[in-house]
């Protein structure tokens, strides 16, 4: 009870400190890498007094043991000695590369830009005096290159982390959504067929009670359209049956239905191909898809305005647009009004638009869109499905 409460601040603490964690390992990670460079400028200034001090050798014929070691000790750093008579030395870089001569300059200029050069020099113990060797050029080592690719790996780590818990939660959400609507849905079935056996014998006995049989006519398409309903409601759950079916008669049956049940201040146009139109089709629910669109268009026109269905054949696809002269959807929400519950009227669920995008796309392997929109002008939805 408590988390279900208070459940939004704690994922604006969990995100919060997520991030503040990230942070600070970042940082120090940043911190290490720099400790970690002046450890080894430190090391080469070592180096490079030992290798001065090297130089001495023709001098004083005396190398220390310890120089030595130094000098001969370093393995991973990539260095580039640069005489005074601009000879090159290079130390750890691939021997076959040091001939190339473009590639060690551009690896000069490339070290120099990582690390500060460091000058070459020692004191002429016979005559007291500096005396200049040359200039070193060194790179960062092999430990430190590998050791700047540890913050993206880390980053990656935690963001295919987060993808993998936000996936399951979701997913996990989307099932417990999913058999919610499902049961309401199959209940929903079953409590209307009840009602609806009552009415289909009522019908027959008006039948023999000399009813006007165009009133008698006209319930028994009402009733045939809750069976209707009733049958797509108890399928929610299942997966649809598709067949090879002539969406031209199928479009023009849910169109005659609704424009004699709505207003007569509705203005209906149909415009559709002469000849049959076969798709894979599950009849109940494409009629749902056209009725959500067709109420969706009227309840934005407010119940006054022109509504047209047009369809257009092509050569592997069908075209149905619904247009109508209603109030308009900012492009930003193209994409938004097909999410469950989103609405903007003060009464609804927000679940046919929803409804509509999940028939076509999910179970007929088609698309829905909103083709184009202009505030205060109307809107076209357009349902493009494939031809077998």
């Amino acid at each position: 009870m408590f988390f279900t409460k208070h459940r939004q601040p704690i994922r604006w603490i969990i995100t919060i400190a997520s991030f503040a964690i990230i942070s600070l390992i970042l940082w120090n990670t940043y911190i290490f890498f720099q400790k970690f460079k002046e450890q080894q400028r430190i090391k080469m200034d070592i180096w490079a007094e030992a290798m001065a001090e090297f130089q001495k050798v023709s001098l004083t014929d005396n190398v220390n043991i310890l120089v030595d070691k130094i000098v001969f000790s370093d393995s991973l750093t990539p260095k580039i000695l640069v005489n005074v008579d601009k000879h090159i030395n290079t130390i750890n870089i691939n021997e076959e590369k040091v001939k190339d001569s473009v590639y060690i300059n551009k690896l000069i200029q490339q070290f120099e830009a990582q690390n500060k050069p460091i000058e070459l020099s020692y004191i002429d113990p016979k005559t007291n005096s500096k005396n200049y060797v040359g200039k070193l050029y060194y790179g960062d080592s092999v430990v430190l290159n590998k050791l700047k690719y540890y913050p993206l790996a880390l980053l990656l780590i935690i963001f295919l982390f987060g993808a993998v818990v936000y996936f399951f939660f979701r997913s996990n959400k989307n099932a417990v959504q999913n058999k919610l609507w499902t049961g309401m849905a199959k209940e929903t079935a079953h409590q209307i067929g009840t009602p609806l056996s009552s009415l289909i014998g009522w019908t027959e006995i008006l039948k023999t009670e000399n009813v006007n049989p165009e009133y008698i006519l006209e319930i028994e398409k009402d009733i045939d359209r809750l069976q209707t309903i009733t049958e797509r409601f108890s399928k929610i759950g299942s997966i649809p049956v598709l067949e090879n079916t002539d969406v031209v008669a199928e479009t023009k049956a849910s169109y005659d239905y609704l424009k004699t049940r709505s207003s007569k201040l509705i203005n209906f146009s149909l415009k559709l191909p002469q000849e049959p139109v076969f798709v894979d089709l599950n009849k109940q629910l494409y009629s749902w898809t056209i009725e959500n669109l067709v109420k969706n268009a009227i309840d934005a026109m407010r119940g006054k305005g022109d509504l047209s269905i047009e369809m257009i054949s092509f050569e592997k696809y069908v075209s149905i647009k619904v247009m109508d002269t209603g109030k308009g959807i900012p492009k930003s929400q193209f994409n938004t009004i097909f999410e469950p519950g989103f609405t903007s009227k003060k009464r609804g669920w927000g679940l046919g638009l929803s409804l509509a995008k999940r028939i076509i796309e999910e179970f007929h392997n088609g698309k829905i869109k909103v083709l184009q929109s202009e505030i205060g002008k109307g809107t076209t939805f357009q349902i493009a499905l494939k031809k077998p």
